[in-house]
């Protein structure tokens, strides 16, 4: 990794009716040319993303969408994309066409709203659309011209604002370690793991850990036990792989702590106690029962992947093969949920923490029980 990933950074969507200038606005706020700009209504077909580092943002991600008023069949599912995007969104540019003058109705979830006025340079008096912004989004509105890149600090100073305190997620290791104390992690380096580098959970909980000022040990589970008769000390806690942690509970020694980097994202990015509480329907799934598993990254299925392999063995080994298990990856979510029994999540290292929540939010209204993988494999194993 040479940079912040997208799933750490700060998450700036903008939303608006088509042709409000969206795209203008974005490569303005860019300072370069980023998404595809014309007048015709429609240019922006999907979602697209701008990593950059801003400053008083810092790491940041700016992501333009296609209008929500879009219409007819193709339309519908740009629009849905469209929403899918605001879902990532924490902090919310609502950009609102000055020559139009309507305001778009987006629901937003509690997410911090940033009214723009776009296309200012265009239109005559403003007072009265100021005015019903302000009633209707509950904050003065920013005045900005894309084209004459026109009131671009004052949109970064409203997103600066504006950004709520807990919109990063907490840290992995909070709860778990305290700085000066020993971790070991438990890491395999198998078929699955990618060639010359670690996977996102593990590079995150490295760096994090030696931010905090702690020890660590790396391993793999093979080594695990000469690597612990090596060390000086018992270590405060063993960091694993979900996989491994059958193997590294019997080594484990007496009073040190046991985790799994899936846990440790899904206290960071999920729910834990619904995780928690969710597992056990586990114990309620029989042959006729329905599991979806979702996955955040789009990979290429290994032969022993975790996700469409290792975790559908595990329960139909106990709820019988008669178990439908159902994969999707990547933003592949059904809207209506209510088919399934159970949903298990990946650690969704990919994702960032709101949009994560927003799935979470989705199955809990829908009264579905939803957990993640390692929160799965540690309550198989007796060991959550």
């Amino acid at each position: 990794m040479t940079g912040t990933p997208d799933s750490g950074r700060l998450h700036i969507v903008l939303a608006g009716e088509r042709n409000s200038g969206k795209s203008s606005l974005l490569n303005a706020i860019a300072g370069q040319s980023v998404a595809i700009v014309s007048d015709i209504p429609g240019t922006t077909t999907d979602h697209i993303s701008k990593p950059m580092e801003i400053s008083g943002l810092g790491p940041c991600v700016l992501v333009d969408t296609a209008g929500i008023d879009d219409s007819g069949e193709l339309g519908a599912m740009r629009v849905e994309k469209s929403l899918d995007a605001v879902r990532t969104a924490d902090i919310l540019l609502l950009v609102i066409d000055a020559v139009t003058g309507r305001i778009p109705a987006i629901a937003t979830e509690g997410v911090p709203v940033v009214p723009v006025i776009n296309k200012c340079d265009a239109a005559g008096e403003l007072s009265e659309l100021k005015a019903a912004a302000k009633a209707r989004i509950g904050k003065e509105p920013v005045c900005a011209s894309a084209l004459q890149h026109e009131g671009i600090p004052e949109i970064l100073s409203a997103v600066q604002e504006s950004i709520p305190e807990d919109w990063d997620a907490p840290l992995l290791t909070a709860k778990l370690l305290e700085p000066g104390e020993l971790a070991v992690l438990v890491m395999p380096q198998d078929r699955q793991a990618p060639k010359g580098r670690l996977i996102l959970p593990q590079q995150q909980t490295i760096r994090e850990l030696l931010d905090r000022g702690c020890r660590i040990a790396c391993c793999t589970p093979e080594t695990l036990g000469s690597t612990l008769r090596a060390l000086n000390e018992a270590p405060a806690c063993i960091i694993s792989d979900a996989q491994a942690l059958g193997k590294v509970k019997a080594l484990k020694p007496e009073g040190c702590r046991l985790t799994s980097f899936s846990m440790l994202l899904a206290a960071s990015k999920g729910d834990i106690e619904y995780f928690k509480e969710s597992a056990a329907k586990i114990d309620r799934l029989g042959p006729d029962s329905k599991v979806l598993i979702a996955e955040a990254c789009t990979h290429v299925p290994a032969s022993e992947d975790i996700g469409r392999v290792q975790i559908p063995r595990l329960l139909r080994a106990r709820a019988g093969e008669g178990l439908q298990v159902d994969v999707v990856s990547g933003r592949d979510f059904p809207d209506d949920l209510s088919g399934y029994d159970l949903v298990i999540h990946c650690g969704a290292c990919m994702f960032n923490r709101r949009y994560v929540l927003s799935r979470v939010r989705q199955a809990k209204a829908q009264g579905v029980p939803m957990t993640n993988y390692g929160v799965t494999i540690a309550y198989i194993n007796n060991l959550l």
